[in-house]
Formats: structure tokens, sequence, C-alpha cells
């Protein structure tokens, strides 16, 4: 059995799984950490937890504190030059964020095609994955909410909008809404096309269905992709 953890920006996912399968997967907040003590509680000692860390130290260390019997298991994943079936393109691999990172890897354990991995979060990213499996660049943009928050905090007649994404937006909350699905959609279509047709985009993290609604080019939506990615390394060793 191994645990694997995704610490974001906003939250830590994180998922239990046999080898087989995944038996649970859940999420808390970070001011929430201390709720994951009850993997512990809940599950026997694992023979591996799995890190992915973009949050800082202070997180790491909260992690471990929630998580302290299972200390000496844990093993925090860096970006790499090469893991699990990709070769990291960055100009400093170590600098790319192990979030896209994993999500890469456990995109690349799912398709064998060119793929545009898409992580709609906080920030959303887009990333261009070669056939060969060599991560060529990416995108970062901010997320859909941030996009929102920027115009109401950056305006003076602008609300923070709760409309929906309409083809002809005829009032301003579906206006700032659709807006900001269509910029993403189009910075993710835009690199599909320059990977040529044979790309599938994979979408991961809260807005990715809203985002899948939205494109026009082959896409699925593949949750949880960094753990995915951590479940690759904690295999491969």
């Amino acid at each position: 059995m191994i645990v694997c953890l995704d610490s974001g920006n906003s939250r830590i996912k994180w998922g239990v799984h046999d080898g087989e399968r995944w038996l649970a997967q859940g999420a808390v907040d970070h001011a929430g950490v201390a709720g994951l003590a009850e993997l512990v509680a809940d599950w026997p000692a694992p023979r591996r937890v799995m890190l992915a860390n973009v949050a800082g130290p202070d997180a790491a260390r909260r992690i471990r504190d929630a998580l302290a019997p299972w200390a000496e298991l844990i093993d925090e994943v860096r970006s790499a030059p090469a893991a699990g079936g990709v070769v990291n393109g960055y100009e400093n691999p170590e600098k790319l964020g192990v979030d896209r990172w994993c999500a890469l890897i456990g995109a690349r354990d799912q398709v064998s095609t060119a793929a545009i991995v898409v992580m709609a979060g906080t920030a959303t990213t887009v990333d261009a994955l070669a056939a060969d499996g060599r991560f060529l660049g990416g995108l970062i943009l901010p997320g859909l909410d941030l996009m929102r928050a920027s115009l109401a905090r950056g305006t003076a007649g602008l609300p923070l909008a709760a409309g929906r994404h309409e083809g002809f937006p005829r009032n301003t909350d579906d206006a700032i809404v659709s807006g900001a699905i269509e910029a993403q959609a189009g910075a993710i279509e835009r690199m599909a096309a320059r990977l040529g047709g044979s790309a599938v985009c994979l979408l991961s993290g809260g807005a990715a269905p809203a985002l899948e609604l939205a494109l026009v080019i082959e896409r699925r939506v593949a949750q949880n992709l960094p753990l995915e990615g951590l479940r690759v390394l904690a295999r491969s060793g």
C-alpha cells in the first residue's frame, strides 16, 4: 500500500492505493491539515508515503506533523531530468513545479500519444508532452477564480462574477465568466495546434469540467493527475 499527497496552493489532495486500485481519495484545505491524522488512524502503515508539495516548507512541516507516525516513510518528490517515462525539457529541470512534473508523469501513464496536460486549479497550467515522452514546455495562467477576482479587485464597476459560460454573453456576470473560460480554452487550443492534430488534452483540477465543455479539441477529464504521477513514481522506485 502507498499513500500519495499533492499539496497544492489551496488544498492537499490525498489517495490510498493498494497496488491495483485507489482504495480512497480525499482533500483537506491547508487550514485543516491536522485532519490528515485520520489517515494514520484509519489505515495500516503504508510501504511509502509520496508527497508533492508546492505550498512551501511550512506546509510540508505541518503535513509531516499530522502524519508523525509515518514520518520516516515520507518521500518528498522533486522534479528531475527524467522519470516515469517523461524527459523534462525545462531549462532548469529542478525548477519545474513538482505538481506539474507529477501530472506529466501521470498523463504519460495514461496515454502514449502527444498530449496537452492541463491543471486547472488556483492557477491553470498548460503543458505540452510529445508522443515520445518529452516535456516540451508549458504555460501558466491565473485560474478561473483568480481571473474573476482580479476584475472585481482592479475595476470600479465590475462584480465578482457568478455567471455562466455563453457563446454570446448578454449580461456582465456571464461576460466575465465566459471571458475567463474562453481565454483559457484559447490558450489550450493554441498549444494543441502547435503539437499537431494527434494530441489529446487531459484536464485535471477543480475547473476541468468547465473547460471540458468549452474546448473543441479532443479532450477528457483525468482527475488527480499529480496523484497518478506519484503512484507511478512509487511503483518505479
